[in-house]
């Protein structure tokens, strides 16, 4: 028996006796994971590369993934857009001999991007392989995960136009990472070997078993002669992830207020609702990563689309599984892996008012 298989079929054994024991403590509860099931879930690739699945892609299939599934998001050449942040710049060929980003010591530059950041290529191939692209992760072939990871890692000018990265060579791409030698271990979070069995926890807090204080009393407050001193903070943060800005210009309260008094925004040229939101597929289908239901997210508020396709539902129900762009400004929607059934209710609920 191979001295590889060895170790694995030990493993399996260990996860097969877990669950065997799991159903003794609690009978009829679960059952023992399948080695295909384990196999599924675990896909992490390690900075020591244990994980990474035998493969290669070349720069030049990298730039035809990457334009077809990926610029929409990211801009041809990794300058992002309005939305994300930039994935390439910031690094010198000085930084690739050194490992060590000297822009990331400057305060007045002007950004961060992933490339200057980044320690590990390891990172690049795992992140992409189980997360992109946004609208259908997991996705993407080991090769086209290879193939976007070169072509990455070439518009950084990590590695040359006619590179073919590959489960062999990545071990040598890694010492050229720009900033391999920038992530800090020296601190008790996860200490590396400088403070390895020496680090004091970052935080010592006891939990509060007895006696708890209820109510909590907020000492951060807008009084209203203040709240639009600086004009509205709804409008001043960025429209991606779970922090918004109150909304300032209106009194206290005003958010809803503010939804309340636009109802020309559904109602004007609609004709009846037909009936409510159908949240559960908006969210199935990750519609709401990229729309809302009263404001720009990525794409536009389902308000705006509402009023101005009313009554288009076949319109509608053919760009949701197409995608398309230009209609709502530079930044494209891909095609939808949705079946006709549910773009069709999706639709229908739009054109016909998209009443909340």
């Amino acid at each position: 028996m191979s001295r590889f298989l060895k170790p694995a079929l030990a493993a399996l054994a260990l996860v097969a006796a877990a669950g065997v024991q799991a159903q003794g403590k609690f009978p009829g509860i679960g059952r023992a994971a399948t080695p295909a099931e384990v196999a599924a879930w675990d896909i992490d690739v390690r900075p020591d590369f244990k994980g990474l699945p035998k493969g290669s892609g070349s720069v030049a299939k990298g730039m035809e993934v990457w334009e077809g599934k990926c610029a929409s998001c990211h801009g041809v050449f990794g300058e992002s857009n309005e939305v994300f942040s930039p994935l390439v710049g910031g690094t010198t060929e000085e930084d690739i001999k050194s490992g060590r980003v000297a822009n990331l010591k400057r305060s007045d530059y002007p950004g961060r991007t992933t490339l200057m950041k980044v320690a590990t290529v390891s990172t690049l191939w795992d992140y992409i392989n189980r997360a992109m692209p946004w609208n259908a992760p997991k996705s993407l072939t080991t090769e086209e995960v290879y193939s976007v990871t070169a072509y990455l890692l070439n518009l950084g000018r990590i590695v040359p136009d006619d590179f073919v990265l590959s489960d062999r060579n990545i071990a040598e791409v890694q010492k050229r990472m720009p900033n391999r030698n920038g992530m800090a271990t020296a601190h008790a979070m996860w200490p590396g070997k400088e403070l390895q069995g020496a680090a004091k926890p970052d935080v010592a807090a006891t939990a509060c078993m007895a006696n708890c204080p209820v109510d909590a009393k907020v000492t951060s407050i807008l009084p209203d002669h203040a709240r639009n001193n600086h004009g509205n903070l709804a409008d001043q943060n960025r429209l991606v992830g779970p922090q918004r800005g109150a909304e300032t210009a209106k009194p206290a309260g005003g958010a809803v207020a503010a939804v309340a008094a636009r109802p020309q925004q559904v109602a004007q040229g609609a004709a009846p609702a037909a009936g409510k939101m159908p949240a559960d597929l908006l969210q199935k289908n990750t519609c709401t990563a990229c729309h809302a239901p009263d404001r720009k997210l990525v794409g536009p508020s389902w308000a705006d689309v509402a009023k101005k396709h009313a009554g288009k539902g076949d319109y509608l129900a053919g760009k949701i599984r197409t995608g398309g762009s230009g209609v709502w400004g530079n930044i494209p929607m891909p095609p939808q892996s949705i079946s006709a059934e549910e773009a069709n209710r999706i639709a229908s609920w739009l054109a016909s008012g998209g009443a909340p």
